[in-house]
């Protein structure tokens, strides 16, 4: 399906995909999804790349060119189908999800050979955030702004966010840290804003780049594509090209996650609730992070809590992406259905914008485990399904 909002080119072997949506930063619809699924199909089959490109448009804003990658997928889209009475405009809720679910396992089973480098260059939230984060590769930059904020539209952090959040593994490779901690379900509730050096510090970005060579990174990517040997078509041509543009003196000490990490892991770590998440911040008495932290909380849909911990909990289980991807699937439709903190969530936020949401229920004492428990049931004849199986290297 044609579309401008997703420009794809090909550069010497170099598969090339540019989100352009700048209007709304790139969000993802539905009809980039269904441009980008069959062209990068396309160009598999055919042989075509030995890797792929991932950037975003800029946007202008007050005179200014800004850069930006992907502010997440169109979940105002998928509010107003759901409300609307018209049948066949409700059934977005289904297919937005399902289609961006598929096209995420696409790209997370995506041969070693041909690796995915994306550009964090800008804003990188929800949706964005699953377009790259299951690629072999991501490079932020000075401007990179990441986050999962689904709590505070009343969503969980979908897109396979149960699959890497819980995988996260803290580590510098200067260093040899390889430690999992509280960050993932710090991140996950939170929706907490990270920079680059955090990125690098979580193992989230692969590299880091100042965007003044960005150009120049590109260029060198199309040039180690355009190797005719037929014998190196099966090697990684992308690693050696990142490797020599990363920055090595970004401070991954410094980061916020490393700054706080002892009272994210003494708050998030570990426990089996929400409400000890908020016991645990409650006992830090006058800590700064304890009590921005717990503002920021009380800010979130609970049901959104509860469920996305629970997720968490399973996703972490998980055999490979696909069961996790499965689940979420079941999870995104329940929060579809109307009376769902989603659509007040979304009005709060993107529509009256008040910033003012009523949940239902209030408290997270009101959250029943059998009220959690409805978000994963299965969906018969409705379930996600792929169209190839196994389980990707993180």
């Amino acid at each position: 399906m044609a579309t401008t909002q997703l420009l794809p080119s090909l550069s010497a072997r170099l598969g090339i995909l540019q989100l352009n949506n700048p209007s709304s930063l790139n969000a993802l619809t539905l009809e980039m999804i269904r441009s980008m699924t069959p062209t990068l199909a396309s160009w598999q089959k055919a042989g075509a790349i030995r890797a792929t490109l991932m950037v975003g448009s800029p946007y202008e804003r007050k005179g200014k060119t800004k850069p930006a990658f992907c502010a997440g997928g169109d979940v105002k889209a998928c509010y107003h189908a759901g409300l609307s009475k018209d049948e066949s405009e409700s059934q977005l809720t289904a297919d937005f999800f399902r289609e961006e679910y598929q096209l995420n396992y696409m790209i997370a089973m995506q041969p070693p050979h041909i690796p995915q480098v994306s550009i964090w260059d800008g804003v990188v939230m929800g949706g964005g955030v699953g377009l790259s984060i299951h690629g072999k590769y991501r490079v932020a930059t000075e401007n990179c702004l990441f986050a999962m904020p689904e709590t505070r539209i009343g969503l969980f952090p979908d897109v396979g966010g149960t699959w890497w959040i819980p995988r996260i593994k803290l580590y510098s490779q200067w260093k040899n840290k390889n430690v999992l901690g509280g960050v993932g379900v710090y991140l996950a509730l939170t929706g907490a804003r990270l920079k680059a050096d955090d990125l690098m510090y979580a193992g989230i970005a692969t590299h880091y780049c100042r965007s003044e060579n960005l150009e120049d990174l590109r260029r060198a990517l199309v040039e180690a594509t355009s190797d005719g040997d037929e014998t190196a078509a099966f090697d990684d041509c992308a690693a050696s090209v990142l490797m020599s543009f990363h920055d090595h003196s970004i401070d991954i000490d410094s980061s916020f996650l490393s700054r706080n990490r002892h009272e994210i892991d003494f708050a998030f770590d570990g426990k089996d609730s929400v409400e000890e998440i908020i016991d645990s911040l409650e006992s830090m008495g006058d800590s700064d992070f304890g009590q921005s932290t717990l503002k920021t909380l009380r800010q979130m849909s609970p049901t959104s809590m509860k469920v996305t911990l629970e997720g968490l909990k399973r996703g972490a289980l998980a055999s490979d992406i696909g069961e996790a991807l499965k689940m979420e699937y079941r999870m995104s439709q329940a929060f579809m259905q109307q009376g769902s903190d989603f659509y007040e969530g979304i009005r709060s936020v993107l529509v009256d914008k008040d910033g003012e949401p009523k949940w239902n229920p209030t408290s997270l004492q009101d959250v029943t485990d059998e009220s959690v428990d409805r978000y994963f049931k299965e969906l018969g004849d409705r379930e996600l399904n792929f169209a190839e199986s196994g389980t990707p290297k993180l």
